[in-house]
């Protein structure tokens, strides 16, 4: 075995999209991937210093997507391009954009399923960023992604995970087992 330094190799990372609208109403993204759940309506996502978190801080509300093969090119972008510096992004994305029903934000209609989230806690806030504790008022899904039992299909949605070991974007695979009960043949 090979040793390394410890980094941020927690694996996977999600690509995440988060949503928010400028003080002028532009839609803005940007691209996250240190987040994960908190509680059963919570979740957690480490966020830095961008346009993004200004309107955190103004508004509150916000939309996280999941990024996929199809759309990592443009979510790629919208993670390397600052907000502040090009007001307009997202219209280099192309993306559709839609006011969330629930919150204050956009929802990308290009992604697959989205969660409309409003701001709980910041902690850890300084001028470098905050660890962003947010509740999760709403799931909305696009219906061609909805299984036979009207639940979403991870399978068809063909989400992507940051690889941080190699700076790229994996695509999520297969079906492999049955959580909460494959583990029960070993009793």
């Amino acid at each position: 075995m090979k040793n390394f330094r410890p980094t941020a190799w927690l694996l996977p990372q999600p690509v995440l999209i988060i949503g928010t609208y400028d003080e002028d109403g532009t839609p803005n993204a940007m691209n996250a991937a240190w987040a994960g759940q908190w509680d059963i309506k919570d979740i957690m996502i480490s966020l830095g210093s961008h346009a993004t978190t200004d309107n955190l801080n103004r508004c509150g509300e916000f939309t996280v997507t999941f990024a996929t093969a199809e759309t990592h090119v443009a979510a790629d972008y919208v993670g390397v391009v600052s907000g502040r510096k090009d007001h307009d992004k997202i219209a280099k994305t192309k993306w559709e954009v839609k006011k969330a029903d629930n919150v204050n934000a956009p929802i990308f209609a290009n992604f697959p399923m989205t969660l409309e989230c409003r701001v709980k806690e910041k902690l850890n806030e300084s001028k470098t960023g905050f660890y962003l504790i947010a509740e999760i008022v709403n799931i909305v899904c696009d219906e061609k992604y909805l299984a036979e039992d009207g639940k979403p299909d991870v399978e068809k949605m063909g989400l992507i995970s940051f690889d941080p070991i190699h700076n790229g974007y994996i695509e999520l695979g297969r079906r492999v087992g049955n959580a909460f009960h494959d583990g029960l043949a070993l009793k």
